[in-house]
């Protein structure tokens, strides 16, 4: 398959530059689920799965964090203390309460 790029417009290469790069994670997707299929196979073989011996559960999910500290103005307005501070948590420090003031 031969394309003569130079004849294509701007838009016309864009558009096949998404092409190819949705048909290469495509293709590296299914190049994965067969390899982690040929090694469950083996792993099954052998008396294994193949989450067992990597540790990997498949289609689990982490459960909702659980909440630490409470916005004393709002009690509903919680947080877990992971990611970014709300707002609310990083004035109350600025105004001098301590993160164990503010926990729940």
């Amino acid at each position: 398959m031969k394309i003569d790029l130079n004849s294509l417009s701007l838009k016309d290469l864009k558009d096949l530059q998404s092409q190819v790069a949705k048909a290469i994670s495509g293709y590296e997707d299914r190049r994965k689920k067969e390899l982690i299929a040929e090694l469950d196979e083996i792993a099954k073989a052998k008396g294994f799965s193949f989450a067992e011996l990597t540790g990997a559960v498949p289609g689990r999910k982490r459960s909702p964090s659980v909440a630490k500290y409470a916005n004393p103005a709002n009690a509903a307005d919680t947080w877990s203390g992971r990611g970014r501070k709300p707002r609310w948590f990083s004035e109350a420090l600025a105004r001098g309460k301590k993160p164990e003031d503010l926990a729940i």
